[in-house]
């Protein structure tokens, strides 16, 4: 008879390398986020501090996380740096660019919130109230960077609903483009009146829908949304034109 080839147990920080990688996968550490002590780690997997130690390593190696001597590890925002390529920039400084984000807008959040609704939790629906008020908060405060933060917020709280880890990440990872879309659409959007009422309502619309586990009526409330949002810049760039004709009219007369 053959000898039975011998199954060696998983090495103990492997398998804490493993938990980790699972966490960071479904997203319970955001890109630039301090990880918990060694200590700390070490007490929640009720292990010792040296297999932590280990684990933290072998995760550094793989480009999960960095370690600053005295600083603790951080998790890297790998994604969130590729946005700081200048094709990024330039597409986040590009008025025509704003159009072509918004389009893609509308698949990413519309299929967000379609899985939201289908999957969320009430801890999920919690955290999506929590932005939404946090925006109407910001509104009064007349802070548009703290309103653009926190619409980002509100989106980024819907993906994480959906339990998908892909949106999840690429929703994450495109947040400092989105948010500065949003920045820029609020600075045009914010001079017609009624329309921040408007684009509150859209929004809780679809916060009930998703809150109410209704898929598919969450979807149209975000593609409406962003419709409306599209089509009011069309018309806000329109009367730009109009009063830049008319002003040249006027000074050649």
């Amino acid at each position: 008879m053959k000898n039975a080839l011998k199954i060696k147990p998983a090495k103990l920080s492997d398998q804490i390398v493993g938990q980790l990688e699972q966490m960071l996968l479904e997203g319970s550490f955001a890109p630039g986020q301090k990880l918990p002590t060694e200590r700390e780690l070490a007490e929640q997997f009720e292990v010792s501090r040296p297999s932590v130690r280990e684990a933290l390593q072998k995760l550094e190696a793989k480009g999960l996380v960095s370690r600053k001597q005295g600083g603790g590890t951080f998790v890297c925002d790998t994604l969130v740096g590729g946005l700081t390529d200048p094709l990024f920039e330039l597409i986040g400084r590009h008025p025509e660019s704003q159009f072509d984000l918004l389009e893609f807008r509308h698949a990413l959040e519309g299929i967000c919130a379609y899985y939201a609704a289908l999957r969320g939790t009430a801890n999920d629906y919690g955290q999506i109230k929590q932005r939404y008020d946090d925006i109407c908060l910001a509104q009064q405060q007349q802070d548009i960077n703290a309103e653009a933060a926190a619409v980002g917020r509100f989106y980024s709280a819907v993906a994480e609903a959906s339990h998908n880890v892909v949106l999840l990440h690429l929703v994450r990872g495109l947040t400092p483009l989105v948010e500065q879309n949003i920045r820029l659409n609020l600075e045009i959007l914010q001079q017609k009146d009624g329309i921040v009422g408007q684009l509150n309502s859209h929004r809780q619309r679809l916060m009930e829908a998703v809150i109410n586990g209704e898929p598919e009526q969450a979807r149209q409330a975000s593609n409406s949304h962003l419709a409306f949002i599209e089509e009011a810049l069309l018309e806000a760039d329109r009367e730009r034109s109009r009063l830049e004709r008319s002003l040249r009219r006027s000074q050649q007369n």
